[in-house]
Parts: C-alpha cells; sequence; structure tokens
C-alpha cells in the first residue's frame, strides 16, 4: 500500500479517536423523601463521579414519606420506611422492594409496630431493625428467602424509662450485637441475640447527658470507637471500648461555632472511608461540621464547617469514591454536592439539584 495512503489512514484514526467522548462513570443515587409537598416517593439521581453533577431524576415508588431507605449489601433489595402514623393501628408501616435493573417491585409491606419509624437497617444475615421515632420501640424483621418482610419482634424501649419519653432514632448492626440510639431517653441501648430474640447486653446502656438527645452514630472499622451526634444539645460524643468490652465516654465537642446563638439540631453523622474525618450536619446553622480523627486516641479536632447552601440538612452521604459529599436539604427542597479535600477533609461546593423535600440518600452499591 501506498505509504502516503497509509500515512492519511494513521491521521484520521487518530483524529476519530481524539474526537470520542469519553463516557462518564455514573453512580446511581436513591433519595428518600418526604410527601407532603411537590414530592410522591422514592427517587433516583445518576451522579457523575467525575464532576460531581446530578441529573436524569425518576420516580421509582409512590410511597408516603419513605423518608429513610436501606439497600442491600449486593443491591437486590430495597427497604423504606412509611414514616407515617396511620398505615395501621400502631402507626407507621415499611416496605420491601426487589431491585433489578434500576426497577423496584413491591415485595409487601407490614406495620412497624409503633408510629413514625424513621430508620432502618440491614443486619447483613437476614433482618432489618426499624426505628420507631414517635412509638419509642425497635422493630426488628426477619427477611425472607425472598426479600420480603417476614416475622417480626418488638423492643419497647418506653418500659426502659417511665418518667422520660422514648423516641428510637437510629439502630445498628454490629458483631453480632444491635445498637439503637434513643433521642428521649438520653442513651445508646445495646443488644445481643439470645434463643433467635434480642435481649439487653451485659453493658445495656451507654448514657449520655440529660438533654443531649443521641440521634445517629458511627463506629469505626474495628468496632473499637463509636460517635454519636447528639441532635439537642448540639455535640459529638466519642465512646471507646474497653478491655471488658463495655464503651466508656472519652470526648465530647461541639458542634457550632462559638458566636453562633439560634436555635439548632443536629442530624446526620459519616467518618470518611480512610477513617481520617467526621462529618455532621446541623440543622439550624445549616452546616456541616468537620473533625480530623486523630490516628492514635480516636479524638476529634476540629477543621471547620461549611455552609450547606440550603436549609435544614437532614441525611448526608459520601459517594463510593469518597471523593464527594452530598447533602439532602429538607426545608430549601434540594441536593448539595461537594468536592471534598481526601488530605485535608475539606469541602468545596459544586452545585445544587432541586428535589422536593429530600431527607435520605443511598447510593447503590456495585
Amino acid at each position: 500500500m501506498n505509504t502516503k495512503i497509509v500515512g492519511c489512514l494513521l491521521l484520521v484514526l487518530a483524529v476519530m479517536g481524539c474526537s470520542e467522548k469519553k463516557v462518564a462513570h455514573t453512580e446511581t443515587l436513591f433519595v428518600g423523601t418526604y410527601t407532603d409537598g411537590t414530592s410522591e416517593g422514592i427517587y433516583t439521581l445518576q451522579f457523575n463521579a467525575e464532576t460531581g453533577a446530578l441529573d436524569s431524576l425518576q420516580l421509582k415508588a409512590k410511597l408516603p414519606n419513605p423518608s429513610f431507605l436501606a439497600v442491600s449489601e449486593v443491591g437486590d433489595y430495597l427497604y423504606a420506611v412509611q414514616e407515617t402514623a396511620d398505615f395501621d393501628s400502631l402507626g407507621g408501616g415499611v416496605t420491601a422492594f426487589s431491585l433489578e435493573n434500576g426497577v423496584l417491585e413491591k415485595l409487601n409491606s407490614k406495620g412497624s409496630g409503633g408510629a413514625h419509624p424513621c430508620h432502618a437497617a440491614l443486619s447483613g444475615d437476614g433482618q432489618l431493625a426499624v426505628s420507631n421515632y414517635s412509638g419509642g420501640n425497635l422493630a426488628i424483621f426477619d427477611l425472607e428467602v425472598g426479600g420480603e418482610l417476614g416475622q417480626r419482634q418488638l423492643i419497647d424501649h418506653k418500659a426502659l424509662d417511665t418518667t422520660r419519653q422514648a423516641h428510637t432514632h437510629k439502630a445498628h448492626f454490629s458483631n453480632n450485637e444491635l445498637f439503637a440510639a434513643d433521642l428521649g431517653l438520653d442513651a445508646v441501648k445495646r443488644y445481643q441475640k439470645k434463643e433467635d430474640e434480642w435481649r439487653p447486653a451485659a453493658q445495656a446502656s451507654l448514657d449520655l447527658p440529660n438533654g443531649a438527645g443521641p440521634r445517629h452514630f458511627v463506629f469505626n472499622d474495628d468496632q473499637s470507637r463509636l460517635y454519636v451526634i447528639n441532635e439537642l444539645n448540639s455535640t459529638i460524643t466519642l465512646f471507646e471500648k474497653d478491655e471488658q468490652g463495655s464503651y466508656e465516654e472519652r470526648q465530647t465537642v461541639q458542634t457550632l461555632a462559638d458566636d453562633y446563638g439560634a436555635n439548632n439540631s443536629c442530624a446526620d453523622i459519616h467518618l470518611s472511608p480512610d477513617g481520617r474525618f467526621l462529618y455532621g450536619s446541623n440543622r439550624g446553622e445549616n452546616t456541616i461540621v468537620i473533625f480530623a480523627v486523630d490516628a492514635a486516641s480516636g479524638e476529634l479536632v476540629l477543621v471547620g464547617r461549611e455552609s450547606v447552601h440550603g436549609d435544614w440538612p437532614r441525611n448526608f452521604v459520601l459517594d463510593p469514591s469518597g471523593n464527594h459529599l452530598l447533602v439532602a436539604n429538607q426545608n430549601s427542597n434540594n441536593i448539595s454536592v461537594f468536592k471534598r479535600d481526601t488530605d485535608k477533609g475539606t469541602l468545596h461546593f459544586l452545585n445544587s439539584f432541586e428535589l422536593g423535600s429530600p431527607v435520605c440518600l443511598v447510593f447503590l452499591k456495585q
């Protein structure tokens, strides 16, 4: 073949290669909402992991107040609370969906056993824990082979303290144990499984100061440290596990700026994937507070805080890469996206996506 022709062909191929657009890596984000406004239930968005852009909004399931979602480890089932008081005679509900190729198909719904369920957590071995806020109790469902909700055990926190009103807010399965934060009882309750039922553990309660209002919490990787964000007194408390297996308070830090004097309610808390930074949301100050985690002690050192570019940040999430942080701003009807500096822990605002009353953000695991 003529060398001139070969050269021309190579030039054409090179130009075609350069003109091809790079396919962006996207992640599927599930969004739970309150449905007393413009939203109708559970939505998905596509998240561009390179640019931080959100697009392709789709309504996946109509459901009343799906304010918290839990997706199974392999991404084949999704569970959503119905944060209401009228699903049945006892209060709210929970719905199981199968999840395949982005499509949610309802499996079944059951009563949560208490009013206003606000959190759901999967065990990894066939159980789902649902926290009933107004009901003041904790429901643990066995999950059937096909993902359906099965038999339910109820743990009544109201019986634990007759002088205060129980408000169970989050549960988490950890190393064959179950932990549950109760905002009204100012405690994180601890349970162990005995004879197929969850019962109080040897250390039955991790107590916090009166009026603290523990809401959400997060463990470090080896479960030796527990960080609790307290809604009512705007603090984060670090508990450390001792040689006997009990968790003891080590440190409490404020989440608010010294010059902030208005009302505030803390909400969510997360550690970075490498465990070096901890983030918490302030509703009122409308910020994400950022702490560095001391590698030796686990204690928190303030890095700073970043405006959420919205109002009333409820739930937030780090994307699977750990390079971005997304915030659900309930009252301003938007999701804010931040680029995260993985070395310094700081946040840089990128963009905002409008959606009515977003309150829960969950990435589909791939």
